[in-house]
């Protein structure tokens, strides 16, 4: 597990799986907000795409994001579009509903940089969110993310065009926040 201060990244259990996509992924509107596509609904029972882990794919690793404290799931965190060449990838994340306006996101995105960083050895992160995310806005910027630029009316969501703010960091602007413990 990759501990911050407040939360833990570990792989995904089974048993996460049905609380993810209960609280997340069956929320229309927050799975609209957080996904590139359009929200539809999945079976009960079927292999979520979203959710399911494929231990094969280099290029997108997914974490359960678990509390310090008693190691209740509280969101789902992942690394995605690895690019090992150029050394870049995209960080994401999604908290459960009650796990909201703790500081989680915050230290979430601290230690996914130093998976990133310190773990793989990647040169740049960047994050693609929508313009009114403050809350993801405030962790990244927190983490030394910088604001690249705006991607006007890029999102469909929920029947409107959103803009979506893109943001940055280099490794040598890294500056790790807490004292990451593998």
């Amino acid at each position: 597990m990759l501990r911050g201060n407040k939360v833990g990244l570990r792989a995904r259990y089974e048993d996460d799986i049905p609380i993810l996509r209960a609280e997340l992924y069956d929320d229309v509107v927050n799975s609209s907000r957080a996904e590139s596509r359009p929200w539809r609904p999945i079976t009960p029972g079927s292999k979520d795409p979203r959710l399911v882990v494929d231990d094969t794919e280099q290029g997108h690793v997914p974490f359960s994001v678990v509390e310090l404290d008693g190691g209740t799931l509280v969101g789902t965190a992942t690394l995605w579009g690895i690019d090992n060449h150029h050394r870049s990838a995209h960080i994401g994340l999604g908290l459960l509903p009650s796990a909201r306006g703790k500081g989680y996101g915050t230290d979430v995105v601290a230690v996914l940089c130093h998976y990133g960083f310190v773990v793989r050895g990647l040169q740049r992160l960047q994050i693609e969110t929508l313009a009114d995310n403050a809350a993801m806005l405030r962790s990244a910027e927190r983490n030394g993310f910088v604001r690249e630029g705006v991607l006007r009316s890029s999102a469909w969501v929920m029947g409107e065009f959103l803009d979506e703010v893109l943001l940055g960091l280099l490794v040598q602007e890294w500056k790790p926040a807490l004292k990451a413990d593998l």
